[in-house]
């Protein structure tokens, strides 16, 4: 992003990226919050987001890990006794009501679950030499989102297992498919629940905000 601050923390609209979601999950029928951040960060997070914006279902704030997975594992510590769990990321401003729900209602079911969407556009497999190698089914390709829902035992041993190995995983579904037999059920998410990355991605953020207050 090419900014001095963590992208979360960066406006979009009137407020920051992060407390987007945040909202979205305290207007949710879920339990608690249990925020991963930075532990440079903690008293940021409480002071400047939790706090104004009353997200009084944030009942833990935990230091994360080197990488995300580790932040991950925190996590899921920290949340100790529960039935399901859904992990989000922070820079995923655009999620909805509808979208936790649907959640809820498929993991109760699936055990495992995940948004995300089709992709629109033609994929190829290209070689070392940058030429096409092979041409791959389009309706078969989605785009994974979060948040992703896990029967709780279930996360928690495929993470405990992922710690003592050498798998560096893409994603929470990637946990469970290697190191369990339960197979992860994908939901549609929406093409507006982005993960805001670049500079480019503010601007369409911006346009997203728009279109939903018209």
């Amino acid at each position: 992003m090419n900014q001095s601050i963590s992208k979360q923390y960066l406006m979009l609209g009137n407020q920051t990226i992060l407390s987007y979601s945040l909202e979205a999950f305290q207007k949710s029928p879920i339990d608690e919050i249990i925020l991963v951040t930075a532990k440079e960060d903690m008293e940021y997070v409480k002071n400047n987001i939790i706090v104004p914006h009353k997200i009084d279902k944030v009942t833990k704030i935990v230091a994360g890990g080197q990488e995300r997975y580790l932040s991950v594992y925190q996590g899921l510590l920290a949340a100790g006794d529960c039935d399901y769990i859904m992990i989000h990321d922070g820079a995923r401003p655009f999620l909805t009501s509808d979208i936790i729900e649907d959640s809820i209602r498929a993991v109760q079911k699936y055990y495992a679950c995940a948004v995300g969407v089709p992709l629109k556009d033609s994929i190829k497999k290209v070689g070392q030499e940058g030429y096409i190698v092979e041409n791959i089914e389009r309706k078969d390709v989605w785009q994974v989102q979060t948040p992703q829902s896990f029967f709780y035992p279930l996360i928690l041993e495929a993470y405990e297992k992922l710690l003592h190995s050498d798998m560096e995983p893409t994603d929470d579904t990637s946990v469970v498919e290697y190191f369990t037999e339960t197979k992860v059920k994908m939901l549609f998410g929406s093409y507006e629940n982005i993960k805001i990355t670049t500079p480019e991605d503010l601007e369409y953020g911006e346009y997203i905000i728009e279109k939903r207050k018209n």
